[in-house]
């Protein structure tokens, strides 16, 4: 165990520490998703409207978000704004706003994506039942477009998860921060500690993404049949 530098993981709470890590990173995507998701399919409606003004400031906020990286966006919503308008912003609070930003902007593509999807003969036939527009959409869209979305919105949650990596460099104590102290309080005594602990937070990662991504390959595969 010392080879591989795992032996610094059973010392003093070094493994209650990473798994504390962990926790602030899947709840800060918790939130993010929380947010994301009611916003989501708000604007994701209206990028289907017939309104060309809503659909292009909407398009310009979606691929701005895609465009920018979450690093730079970190950077200027933890950095600038706090500079500009002088306010005091933590780095828990400043990592939920940029990935719910990315979030909501992902979420109303996938959306926009799968209603547009549904075929228009679905619309008309819903009609020719004598259903009302509300009908239409309670009954038969809105449940064709939940089978398409739910798969892709999992998908999303996993990538949210993996791209909180990102949080340590504003400053936020995470899973790889901790990984970082770890190993700098045992460069000298554990040289090989790096790859335990690294090796450890891969684990951790898996082990909180796994799950999610098989069950969307379930209900894709359920809902495909």
């Amino acid at each position: 165990m010392q080879a591989l530098g795992l032996d610094v993981l059973f010392k003093g709470k070094n493994m209650v520490r990473l798994l504390g890590g962990l926790w602030v990173a899947l709840k800060i995507s918790i939130i993010s998703v929380a947010i994301s998701i009611p916003l989501g399919i708000i604007l994701g409606m209206l990028m289907t409207s017939k309104n060309k003004v809503i659909r292009g400031i909407l398009r310009v906020y979606l691929e701005f978000i895609r465009i920018m990286p979450q690093m730079v966006l970190l950077f200027i919503v933890f950095f600038e704004t706090t500079r500009v308008w002088g306010w005091d912003l933590k780095g828990e609070t400043a990592s939920v706003i940029v990935f719910a930003m990315w979030g909501t902007a992902e979420m109303s593509d996938l959306v926009r994506g799968a209603l547009i999807s549904i075929p228009k003969h679905q619309y008309e036939s819903g009609s020719a039942l004598g259903l009302t527009k509300l009908q239409v959409y309670l009954y038969i869209i809105i449940p064709q477009t939940v089978r398409r979305l739910i798969p892709l919105s999992i998908n999303l949650i996993t990538r949210m998860i993996k791209t909180t990596s990102l949080i340590l460099l504003i400053g936020v104590v995470e899973v790889l921060k901790v990984a970082q102290q770890i190993i700098e309080a045992n460069r000298m005594v554990s040289p090989n500690s790096a790859f335990g602990v690294y090796l450890t937070v891969f684990l951790l990662y898996f082990i909180a993404c796994w799950p999610i991504s098989m069950l969307a390959k379930y209900l894709e595969r359920k809902w495909n049949t």
